[in-house]
């Protein structure tokens, strides 16, 4: 079944506002580009994946999504995840796709890998869920328009709720490496955790967040009139 990922991405300098108390503008819209990376490029490499689709309004996202399999589709409204990710679901409607995989810009650990089996297993719709079991961090839905998306809070349930209504069958899968994404400060320590054991992924997010180190380490430095701290790598 041919099969599109879309990756609704939000504009880099508006990115991230709940880590406004953690970091400031410039920082937070280095790691949302950083991430996108990532998980673009992971996408890129998932088996069963017949083209990647940009829903943005970004233009270093645009550039960043130029490439095989890759489309952009520009957002014009700048309405939020669901709407971004309806642009997504209509092309793919257009262009004949079977089923769509919803994917956020925020998940760098993705891991083809894991990606590719939940692919193989899943039946019409399969729904993964966020760390705290009530989010969702991917939809793959068969076909495309199966159910509306509704991303945010508590969505687990409204696309549970949305999949029994359309009569379809579907299940509630938990992908390790989907379910990290990055809103509040906590996600971004969980983040910096989970790469300390991971070597080697997701490079883009891990060269942010030793920059951020640095950056850190250098305001301290000045604060207290010492020399700057050397960063791990």
């Amino acid at each position: 079944m041919s099969t599109i990922a879309i990756l609704p991405v939000k504009s880099f300098g508006a990115a991230k506002q709940r880590l406004a108390t953690a970091l400031g503008a410039g920082s937070r819209q280095a790691l949302a580009q950083a991430m996108f990376s990532d998980v673009l490029a992971s996408l890129r490499r998932v088996p069963g994946l017949d083209v990647v689709a940009v829903v943005t309004a970004d233009r270093v996202a645009e550039s960043a999504a130029l490439g095989e399999r890759v489309r952009v589709l520009r957002d014009t409204e700048q309405s939020g995840q669901s709407h971004a990710a309806l642009i997504g679901i209509r092309y793919a409607l257009d262009a004949g796709f079977g089923r769509a995989l919803l994917v956020p810009g925020d998940t760098p650990l993705l891991d083809p890998a894991e990606v590719a089996d939940l692919l193989e297993r899943s039946p019409a719709v399969a729904i993964v869920p966020d760390r705290h079991g009530t989010g969702t961090n991917a939809l793959l839905l068969s076909p495309p328009d199966v159910f509306e998306p509704s991303f945010g809070p508590e969505s687990l349930a409204r696309h549970t709720s949305a999949a029994r209504a359309a009569s379809v069958a579907y299940s509630v899968e938990r992908v390790p490496t989907l379910a990290l994404d990055v809103d509040t400060p906590e996600d971004l320590a969980a983040l910096a955790a989970a790469l300390e054991g991971r070597r080697g992924q997701a490079p883009s997010t891990r060269g942010a967040l030793r920059q951020l180190d640095r950056s850190r380490a250098r305001g301290a430095a000045v604060a207290t009139g010492g020399a700057p701290v050397r960063a791990s790598a």
